[in-house]
């Protein structure tokens, strides 16, 4: 459930939108290539959460298999990467609720209110969890029960020659990834979970089987119904493809569906990210004033402040296929690290064979490379400013211990 909760939340409500204007009808390839490379990223994070069962993910594998600096960029890309997703997450909010031109101020409003719910040390509990993703698929099954049953899906989305290119399907998987993004929650969850060397990589496959199989039957009927056009002209196709077979009046009911998802999502998000800065300060990795915890709420406030500041700086400045596309260049180079990690594993802790990994960590590369120009130099700009971040993270800490000595 946790699994299921971190993938099926608001990327399956924006994330076709922009796959479409990448790829039209070919955004159903870059489903699939985006499902295949997410399993080679499982497979990496369930082999490597069997051994190392702790909090942190591939920041953690990064340093155990790799070295410090390995496990430097692999978190400082996931937190470039969920940052970016915050955004997203507030800007899908804000488009299934309220008109366009009022999107952006909602959005920043959303941050800063859940925001202030993070500092005042209220998180989403596994309950919340579970209540939030039954809500979500039911929803989705309905919709795409009623579309089935109304017969808009007579004609299929065909996928023609000449209606896409191979670099628009890989920058749709690279889009779509964003919606996959969110398995490895269950490894960081290592230090919680009884039998972790059975239980994560089970969970982890399991969760990303069933969100395969539920995004293929979206990516179906949104195409179906809406077509490849007006797919990639729609702010809210799920609530659209009602409207289009004739159940208008319960559109409304999908946008209050979405923005639930996105909310939780977005309060998960900000939860999650400040305390992997607490865990990356904690090693000097990040300023340590970062880890800084809160005497009464017991929350990493510092970094929950500063987390705020830049997602909603990132929200005022980017469109939302902007947002999905910056988040998933950071999320693919962190499980990049992942599948290195792994393939260094010896083989009595392998699960699959070493191809696998060297076919994970290739198939991010190339989808990073798909990321629209802008994204990838704003990526690479971020990357690099992690360099001098670290070394005097690094700088400040040594003085200090000295100081103290």
């Amino acid at each position: 459930m946790i699994g299921l909760g971190s993938m099926i939340g608001a990327g399956v409500f924006a994330a076709f939108v922009p796959a479409a204007q990448a790829a039209g009808a070919g955004l159903l390839i870059g489903l699939a290539i985006a499902a295949g490379v997410a399993w080679c990223n499982a497979a990496a994070s369930a082999q490597l959460a069997a051994v190392y069962p702790v909090a942190g993910g591939a920041y953690v594998y990064g340093r155990e298999r790799l070295g410090p600096w390995w496990g430097f960029f692999a978190g400082w890309s996931f937190l470039i990467g969920k940052t970016a997703s915050c955004a997203a997450m507030a800007l899908v909010f804000a488009a299934y609720v309220v008109p366009v031109e009022l999107q952006k101020p909602v959005a920043v409003v959303a941050v800063i209110l859940l925001s202030t719910v993070n500092l005042l040390g209220v998180t989403r509990t596994a309950f919340a969890t579970k209540a939030i993703v039954v809500f979500v698929v039911v929803v989705l099954i309905g919709v795409l029960t009623v579309a089935v049953a109304s017969g808009s899906l007579a004609t299929p989305p065909v996928m023609v020659a000449g209606s896409f290119d191979l670099y628009g399907v890989l920058q749709s998987a690279g889009v779509l990834f964003f919606a996959f993004a969110g398995y490895a929650r269950i490894a960081t969850l290592g230090e919680e979970v009884l039998n972790p060397r059975r239980v994560i990589p089970r969970a982890i496959m399991i969760a990303l089987a069933l969100t395969a199989a539920l995004y293929l039957a979206v990516g179906v009927v949104v195409l179906s119904v809406l077509g490849a056009d007006g797919l990639a002209e729609s702010s809210a196709p799920v609530a659209d493809v009602l409207d289009a077979v004739g159940w208008g009046w319960a559109s409304g009911f999908v946008s209050l569906t979405a923005g639930v998802a996105s909310l939780g999502a977005l309060l998960a998000l900000m939860a999650g990210i400040g305390r992997t800065t607490l865990a990356m300060a904690r090693n000097s990795d990040v300023p340590q004033w970062l880890g800084a915890v809160h005497p009464k709420f017991a929350v990493p406030y510092r970094s929950e402040i500063v987390l705020a500041v830049v997602v909603i700086g990132v929200v005022l400045v980017a469109d939302l296929r902007g947002a999905i596309a910056f988040s998933s260049f950071g999320v693919l180079l962190y499980y990049c690290v992942a599948n290195v990690a792994a393939f260094t594993q010896p083989a009595t802790d392998r699960r699959v064979p070493r191809f696998v990994n060297v076919l994970g960590a290739v198939a991010c590369l190339v989808l990073v490379a798909t990321v629209p120009v802008s994204g990838v130099i704003a990526g690479i700009i971020v990357v690099l400013i992690g360099i001098p971040v670290r070394l005097l993270s690094n700088r400040q800490s040594q003085l200090l211990s000295r100081h103290g000595a």
